[in-house]
Protein backbone atom coordinates (compact mmCIF):
# COMPACT_ATOMS: atom_id res chain seq x y z
CA UNK A 1 0.00 0.00 0.00
CA UNK A 2 1.20 3.46 -1.28
CA UNK A 3 2.15 5.99 1.72
CA UNK A 4 3.10 9.42 2.14
CA UNK A 5 6.47 9.68 3.79
CA UNK A 6 7.80 13.14 5.73
CA UNK A 7 11.79 12.75 6.62
CA UNK A 8 12.37 15.56 8.54
CA UNK A 9 15.06 17.08 10.31
CA UNK A 10 17.34 20.42 10.49
CA UNK A 11 20.39 21.25 8.25
CA UNK A 12 23.18 19.04 7.94
CA UNK A 13 21.72 15.96 9.12
CA UNK A 14 22.10 14.03 5.90
CA UNK A 15 18.55 14.40 4.52
CA UNK A 16 19.75 14.28 0.58
CA UNK A 17 22.42 11.59 1.34
CA UNK A 18 19.31 9.12 2.65
CA UNK A 19 17.07 10.12 -0.18
CA UNK A 20 20.11 9.53 -2.59
CA UNK A 21 20.51 6.82 -0.71
CA UNK A 22 17.34 5.58 -0.74
CA UNK A 23 16.67 5.88 -4.53
CA UNK A 24 20.35 3.85 -5.43
CA UNK A 25 18.60 0.85 -3.03
CA UNK A 26 15.58 1.02 -5.38
CA UNK A 27 17.32 1.02 -8.70
CA UNK A 28 19.97 -1.49 -7.56
CA UNK A 29 16.54 -3.86 -7.43
CA UNK A 30 15.62 -2.71 -11.08
CA UNK A 31 13.28 -0.36 -9.72
CA UNK A 32 12.37 3.20 -11.27
CA UNK A 33 12.22 6.04 -8.61
CA UNK A 34 10.97 9.82 -9.75
CA UNK A 35 13.26 12.29 -7.85
CA UNK A 36 11.67 15.98 -7.35
CA UNK A 37 13.57 19.29 -6.20
CA UNK A 38 12.56 22.75 -6.05
CA UNK A 39 14.19 24.88 -9.64
CA UNK A 40 15.33 27.61 -7.31
CA UNK A 41 17.86 25.24 -5.57
CA UNK A 42 20.71 25.05 -7.77
CA UNK A 43 23.50 24.49 -5.02
CA UNK A 44 24.20 21.03 -6.46
CA UNK A 45 23.53 21.91 -9.87
CA UNK A 46 20.12 23.03 -12.30
CA UNK A 47 17.85 19.86 -11.74
CA UNK A 48 20.65 17.86 -9.00
CA UNK A 49 20.03 16.46 -6.02
CA UNK A 50 23.58 17.05 -4.30
CA UNK A 51 24.60 16.18 -0.24
CA UNK A 52 27.70 17.36 0.68
CA UNK A 53 29.32 14.43 0.65
CA UNK A 54 30.09 14.69 -3.01
CA UNK A 55 27.04 12.44 -4.22
CA UNK A 56 24.50 13.86 -7.03
CA UNK A 57 21.65 12.77 -9.16
CA UNK A 58 19.53 14.32 -11.21
CA UNK A 59 16.05 15.39 -10.74
CA UNK A 60 13.07 16.95 -12.22
CA UNK A 61 12.05 20.53 -10.83
CA UNK A 62 9.13 22.25 -9.01
CA UNK A 63 7.95 25.25 -8.89
CA UNK A 64 5.74 27.17 -6.32
CA UNK A 65 3.34 26.85 -8.18
CA UNK A 66 3.56 23.75 -10.01
CA UNK A 67 1.20 21.12 -10.03
CA UNK A 68 2.79 18.10 -8.37
CA UNK A 69 -0.72 15.47 -9.24
CA UNK A 70 -0.17 16.28 -12.96
CA UNK A 71 3.85 15.76 -12.96
CA UNK A 72 3.60 12.50 -11.12
CA UNK A 73 0.69 11.08 -13.34
CA UNK A 74 2.42 12.45 -16.70
CA UNK A 75 5.71 10.85 -15.18
CA UNK A 76 3.86 7.66 -14.79
CA UNK A 77 2.08 7.41 -18.23
CA UNK A 78 6.24 7.23 -19.66
CA UNK A 79 6.09 3.67 -17.13
CA UNK A 80 6.62 2.34 -13.36
CA UNK A 81 8.00 4.12 -10.69
CA UNK A 82 8.57 2.44 -7.75
CA UNK A 83 8.85 5.29 -5.38
CA UNK A 84 8.65 9.66 -5.88
CA UNK A 85 11.12 11.26 -3.93
CA UNK A 86 10.86 15.03 -3.51
CA UNK A 87 13.64 17.06 -1.73
CA UNK A 88 13.64 20.20 -0.11
CA UNK A 89 10.03 19.42 0.82
CA UNK A 90 9.75 22.24 3.18
CA UNK A 91 9.33 24.38 0.21
CA UNK A 92 6.44 22.97 -0.83
CA UNK A 93 2.83 25.01 -0.66
CA UNK A 94 0.12 23.38 1.12
CA UNK A 95 -1.31 22.89 -1.87
CA UNK A 96 1.21 20.66 -3.86
CA UNK A 97 1.42 18.83 -0.48
CA UNK A 98 -1.98 17.80 -1.05
CA UNK A 99 -0.92 16.76 -4.25
CA UNK A 100 1.46 14.39 -3.37
CA UNK A 101 -1.42 13.29 -1.15
CA UNK A 102 -3.51 12.95 -4.12
CA UNK A 103 -0.80 11.25 -6.09
CA UNK A 104 -0.44 8.69 -3.13
CA UNK A 105 -4.19 7.94 -2.63
CA UNK A 106 -5.20 7.72 -6.31
CA UNK A 107 -2.33 7.01 -7.99
CA UNK A 108 -0.87 4.33 -5.88
CA UNK A 109 2.48 5.49 -6.00
CA UNK A 110 4.26 5.63 -2.68
CA UNK A 111 5.79 9.48 -2.05
CA UNK A 112 8.73 10.49 0.42
CA UNK A 113 9.53 13.83 0.86
CA UNK A 114 12.77 15.22 2.98
CA UNK A 115 12.72 18.37 4.28
CA UNK A 116 13.26 20.90 7.33
CA UNK A 117 11.01 21.03 9.99
CA UNK A 118 11.46 24.43 10.97
CA UNK A 119 13.24 27.61 9.87
CA UNK A 120 15.67 29.71 11.74
CA UNK A 121 13.18 31.51 13.70
CA UNK A 122 11.68 28.49 15.35
CA UNK A 123 8.88 28.36 13.14
CA UNK A 124 7.24 25.41 10.77
CA UNK A 125 7.64 25.89 7.02
CA UNK A 126 4.14 25.85 5.34
CA UNK A 127 5.21 22.70 3.65
CA UNK A 128 6.28 20.84 6.91
CA UNK A 129 3.49 21.71 8.59
CA UNK A 130 1.30 20.45 5.56
CA UNK A 131 3.50 17.37 5.90
CA UNK A 132 3.49 16.90 8.88
CA UNK A 133 -0.81 17.10 9.28
CA UNK A 134 -1.08 14.78 6.51
CA UNK A 135 2.02 12.03 6.12
CA UNK A 136 1.44 8.88 6.62
CA UNK A 137 4.33 8.31 8.31
CA UNK A 138 6.89 10.89 9.74
CA UNK A 139 10.62 10.22 10.28
CA UNK A 140 12.90 12.53 12.36
CA UNK A 141 16.37 12.32 10.67
CA UNK A 142 19.10 13.33 13.85
CA UNK A 143 21.82 15.43 13.75
CA UNK A 144 23.42 16.84 16.77
CA UNK A 145 24.43 20.39 18.37
CA UNK A 146 28.09 21.15 19.27
CA UNK A 147 27.43 19.93 22.89
CA UNK A 148 26.33 16.82 21.72
CA UNK A 149 22.55 17.42 22.26
CA UNK A 150 20.51 16.48 19.45
CA UNK A 151 20.26 19.44 17.63
CA UNK A 152 16.40 20.43 17.04
CA UNK A 153 16.79 24.23 15.67
CA UNK A 154 18.89 25.92 13.22
CA UNK A 155 19.78 29.50 13.07
CA UNK A 156 21.05 31.40 10.26
CA UNK A 157 24.38 33.51 10.22
CA UNK A 158 24.63 37.27 9.64
CA UNK A 159 28.22 38.69 7.92
CA UNK A 160 28.79 38.73 11.65
CA UNK A 161 28.72 35.33 12.21
CA UNK A 162 26.00 35.83 15.11
CA UNK A 163 22.38 34.49 14.54
CA UNK A 164 19.74 36.53 13.45
CA UNK A 165 15.99 37.00 14.16
CA UNK A 166 14.71 38.44 11.51
CA UNK A 167 14.41 38.37 7.22
CA UNK A 168 12.83 36.08 4.78
CA UNK A 169 11.86 32.40 5.35
CA UNK A 170 13.21 31.30 2.41
CA UNK A 171 17.32 31.81 1.83
CA UNK A 172 19.16 28.78 -0.15
CA UNK A 173 22.30 28.05 2.04
CA UNK A 174 24.28 26.09 2.80
CA UNK A 175 27.25 25.39 5.86
CA UNK A 176 28.34 29.07 5.86
CA UNK A 177 25.23 30.21 6.59
CA UNK A 178 23.23 27.69 9.24
CA UNK A 179 23.91 25.96 12.31
CA UNK A 180 21.91 23.62 13.74
CA UNK A 181 21.80 23.64 17.85
CA UNK A 182 19.83 21.99 20.36
CA UNK A 183 16.96 24.68 21.43
CA UNK A 184 18.90 25.81 24.59
CA UNK A 185 22.13 26.64 22.47
CA UNK A 186 19.45 28.44 20.04
CA UNK A 187 17.81 30.12 22.55
CA UNK A 188 21.00 31.25 23.26
CA UNK A 189 22.51 32.17 19.85
CA UNK A 190 19.27 34.26 19.11
CA UNK A 191 18.87 36.23 22.29
CA UNK A 192 15.81 34.34 24.22
CA UNK A 193 16.84 33.01 27.07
Amino acid sequence: MAKLYFHYSTMNAGKSTLLLQAAHNYQEMGMETYLLTANFDDRAGEGQIGSRIGIARSADTYGNTTDLYAMIAARLDKGPVACVMVDEAQWLSKTQVWQLARAVDDLSVPVMCYGLRVDFRGELFPGSATLLALADEMREVRTICHCGKKATMVIRKGPDGKALTDGDQVQVGGNETYLSLCRKHWREAVGDR
